[in-house]
């Protein structure tokens, strides 16, 4: 006659031992404990363990039951826990580290994420099919405003954000400049990319460097290869568009596909849709104006670049230029459009 197999090898194969248990039960009180062990072949004690929790709670005392301990000294405290849970439902597209600086959390990025996925709130980051190349340690080598990098950005495609701007006539073209070294941020708008339009938004980048210390013969622009960019001549034979719009200053566009060529206003498009167009609302096109600004002073002051040691735009200026005045990271975003109407015309925000 073969061996009994063991009751651990049994329950440990079992996605449900209540039946096994059930039937070790059973036969406890029939046989006994001693003739019960024998045949289940487990030991006396684990025969008298399931037999006293169904004499004590009947069958729910055979369901197996959770072993965690009754007391957890590094929990976290319900208060917080609700905090946290309340602020991911508010604000989704932060995440935990975020959330912790921002809000001077007494907990773990671990710990965060651990409640939220306990509450159904973790949910995956949408991935890039192109992993962008890692350029920062080559970028921290480099002098201030030895560059920036513009691009354009679509406004039409965020779905909490596009219905607003056909119910108030918010802009949907952005167009972004970023120093790299420092990662200060420039953003304007308008209705559609032009030339006219690229013009005006490197013209007003270029006289407020200027006027603020700037050496424009050392700086170099970046864009891509869009028509918007890559201007013409004149009858004259002279620059007209973008490139006219720099002065003294070099034009150097990207090679075709070269993505990551354009990786700092890359990144800032990604974060600045997660953390104010998936978030905000406006209810006219001044006080769209007026949050821009205040979300642009934000990122420039205030905010913490964790691919730049922590710092802050600002703080990079003034540690590498001491002397620099703080009205260098203060240029307004305009509507672009504005300057290209006869008509005239503008919209007024509110202070940020």
């Amino acid at each position: 006659m073969a061996a009994p197999a063991r009751y651990y090898d049994l329950v440990r194969e079992m996605k449900n031992a209540y039946n096994h248990r059930l039937r070790l039960v059973e036969s406890a009180r029939q046989r006994g404990l001693k003739p019960t062990a024998r045949l289940f072949a487990t030991t006396v004690s684990t025969v008298r363990k399931w037999l006293r929790r169904y004499q004590q709670h009947g069958l729910s005392g055979l369901v197996e039951q959770s072993r965690a301990p009754h007391h957890q000294p590094r929990k976290t405290p319900t208060e917080v826990e609700r905090q946290v849970v309340e602020l991911r439902q508010t604000l989704p597209t932060f995440g935990a580290r975020r959330l912790i600086r921002e809000f001077d959390l007494p907990v773990s990025h671990r710990a965060l994420e651990r409640i939220w996925r306990a509450h159904g709130l973790m949910k995956k980051r949408r991935r890039k099919y192109q992993r962008k190349q890692d350029l920062a340690h080559i970028k921290a080598q480099w002098a201030l405003f030895q560059q920036i990098s513009a691009d354009t950005k679509d406004l039409d495609d965020i779905p909490h954000y596009w219905p607003q701007a056909q119910r108030h006539g918010l802009p949907v073209i952005q167009y972004t400049a970023r120093e790299v070294r420092s990662g200060l941020l420039f953003w304007s708008f308008a209705e559609r990319r032009t030339a006219a339009a690229s013009a005006v938004f490197a013209a007003r980048i270029q006289q407020h460097l200027a006027h603020y210390g700037v050496s424009l013969r050392d700086l170099v622009w970046q864009t891509d290869n869009g028509s918007e960019f890559i201007g013409g001549h004149d009858p004259q034979g002279k620059r007209t568009g973008f490139p006219a719009a720099l002065g003294d200053s070099q034009h150097v566009r990207i090679p075709p596909a070269a993505h990551t060529y354009q990786s700092d206003v890359e990144t800032v498009h990604r974060l600045e849709e997660d953390e104010f167009f998936d978030l905000e609302s406006f209810t006219s096109r001044g006080e769209f104006l007026a949050k821009v600004h205040t979300y642009q002073l934000y990122f420039n002051l205030a905010r913490p670049n964790s691919h730049k040691e922590n710092q802050t735009p600002w703080q990079i200026i003034e540690r590498l230029a001491p002397r620099s005045p703080l009205e260098l990271c203060l240029l307004p975003p305009v509507f672009l459009d504005y300057y290209l109407n006869d008509a005239g015309g503008y919209d007024v925000p509110r202070l940020p």
